[in-house]
């Protein structure tokens, strides 16, 4: 029995760690009321470290330990918008490695004091001059991964990079996918996923085309900053935390499972993240805003009738000093 098909409802786990993955699949019934056609959301916001990243830092570091790469009582090092890195200050301080995250100013702050309440030490960098605060650019991310690299040298540290570690697609490959597979009972037949490092989506396309290769997947990415798709980057600044980087390939993307994209407005997927809220129940990202946003958009005019799944990636918890609740009055 594997990992991502064995119950953990009636048995004890030993930490945290165990407790990653396995998250529930729920019916957006509400927001396709009027629509022909289902969305499936893997809420994945329901992870220890309140993200779908719990998932590849527990990969990351168990294919380290397995190959020999890390001892207790090593550091650990990444880059991170937050999610990441809140995974592996977890992992990390279960399994007793130190963790330094490193990360860009422009992400929301939340997501800094969880990490280091975790036990992280956390390195914020400076965004470029021309960028806006809770917009991180490709450009920012340059900056935060050359101090990562310093770091790493300086400390002769590991580095759990997930743009670049098997980890963080196996995560999705071997569990992800797979558990949506069994919880829908292979009854999908379009998935939509934003693209961050794409893990997520390469890891969940492959398990799904290899189940069922009519299975459409769309990569979800923000609009101006569609790069993936071939396009210019013209908004680089877009407020969809998360992904969007302006980088035109990323390792883990096998374009033959793309058999779409689709580009979502800031504004679309601020409204949807707030009608998921008001109306499903679910407390998600900006991300997940996106990735509802084009699901819904699919339903309306090429897939009526599909069942399309989607990511919870993240929960709105790591978003409250952001624009993204900001129209609340309290």
């Amino acid at each position: 029995m594997t990992r991502s098909t064995r119950s953990r409802k009636d048995r004890l786990l030993p930490s945290a760690v165990e407790a990653i993955g396995r998250t529930p699949l729920v019916e957006l019934s509400r927001l396709t009321r009027d629509l022909d056609g289902r969305i499936l959301a893997k809420l994945e916001y329901l992870n220890p470290g309140l993200s779908k990243k719990d998932r590849i830092a527990r990969q990351m570091i168990e294919d380290a330990e397995a190959q020999g790469l890390i001892k207790p009582g090593d550091t650990v090092v990444e880059l991170t918008s937050g999610n990441t890195g809140t995974g592996l200050a977890i992992v990390c301080g279960v399994k007793g490695y130190r963790f330094v995250a490193v990360m860009s100013r422009g992400n929301s702050m939340e997501r800094v004091r969880m990490m280091a309440a975790l036990g992280a030490e956390v390195v914020l960098v400076d965004q470029l001059p021309e960028s806006v605060p809770g917009q991180v650019s490709g450009g920012d991310l340059a900056l935060v991964e050359e101090v990562a690299r310093r770091i790493v040298r300086e400390r002769d540290a590991f580095r759990a990079d997930q743009f670049e570690l098997a980890g963080n697609y196996r995560a999705h490959y071997l569990h992800t996918g797979p558990e949506i597979l069994q919880q829908s009972g292979g009854e999908i037949d379009v998935f939509c996923d934003y693209a961050g490092t794409a893990g997520s989506f390469a890891g969940c396309a492959a398990a799904f085309k290899e189940f069922n290769p009519t299975i459409q997947c769309f990569l979800i990415e923000p609009e101006g900053a569609a790069v993936l798709s071939g396009q210019a980057a013209v908004y680089p600044n877009h407020r969809i935390q998360g992904g969007g980087y302006s980088m035109p390939e990323l390792k883990f993307l096998n374009r033959e499972q793309v058999d779409g994209y689709q580009q979502v407005s800031d504004e679309e997927a601020i409204e949807t993240a707030r009608r998921l809220a008001r109306e499903e129940g679910i407390f998600a990202g900006f991300s997940s805003g996106a990735n509802t946003a084009a699901a819904l958009r699919l339903l309306k005019s090429d897939y009526p009738g599909a069942t399309i799944v989607v990511l919870m990636c993240d929960s709105g918890l790591k978003y409250l000093s952001t624009d993204l609740w900001e129209t609340f009055d309290y």
